[in-house]
């Protein structure tokens, strides 16, 4: 999708996604979906993948015993996928031009957090070796666990909780959201927010046409074509 710059409008805060925008767990999903789902004969190819991105945990799970047929509880399917993620998760590691837009913001006093469909304790799995990083994220919204989030991607709810929180409460037309989903996009846009989407290249061109601008890495966003302060070289 091609976009000018004077179709982008000022913003003043960012709301960033995690899985497959900051940090590289696309591909350990996979991997632990695989393991359970080597079990039935049955493999995570991206026709699921694509549909599951951004969504709650156990409504992923779910859809994925549902649209396969398997004959395994959600809690079951769950505590096997858990189990393989605590092991793989650590290993994630940080997408190109995350931790420089990160600390960049930071350092020019932009407000930023964290909006992820993940719950709190697998946050800190997978962010366990990045810490001081992500302890730079003003506040973090966990959808899977967080009480607040009623509905998760494709609804709003996650992002409109995550603007409510920053302490000078900024209107939705104010924050700019980072996704690489779908869902995601979808979700910040029903939430009144511009969107800035770095899909994986196996997502569908058409799939990608809602969000404001598409990118093919962090690496090239430029800050200022959302009135927000350059980087610096």
């Amino acid at each position: 999708m091609s976009s000018k710059k004077s179709d982008f409008s000022k913003v003043t805060h960012v709301i960033f996604d995690m899985d497959g925008l900051l940090l590289d767990t696309e591909r350990l999903y996979t991997v632990a979906y695989n393991n359970v789902l080597s079990q039935f004969g049955q493999k995570f190819n991206w026709d699921i993948k694509i549909q599951l991105m951004g969504m709650h945990h156990l409504a992923a799970v779910q859809k994925v015993i549902e649209d396969l047929s398997l004959p395994i509880s959600v809690d079951d399917f769950s505590k096997q996928l858990k189990g393989h993620q605590d092991v793989l998760m650590p290993e994630a590691k940080l997408l190109p031009g995350a931790e420089k837009l990160i600390r960049h913001l930071h350092a020019s006093k932009v407000p930023f957090a964290l909006a992820t469909s993940s719950g709190q304790e697998m946050v800190d799995i997978k962010t366990q070796n990045h810490k001081e990083l992500f302890d730079l994220f003003g506040h973090k919204v966990c959808g899977s666990t967080d009480p607040e989030v009623k509905q998760g991607k494709p609804h709003p709810d996650i992002f409109l909780v995550a603007a409510e929180r920053f302490p000078d409460k900024p209107k939705p037309e104010c924050c700019l959201v980072f996704e690489d989903a779908p869902n995601g996009v979808t979700a910040g846009k029903a939430a009144g927010m511009q969107t800035v989407m770095v899909p994986d290249e196996h997502i569908p061109r058409d799939m990608t046409s809602h969000a404001t601008l598409v990118l093919k890495s962090l690496e090239e966003f430029k800050p200022e074509e959302f009135g927000l302060p350059p980087f610096k070289c």
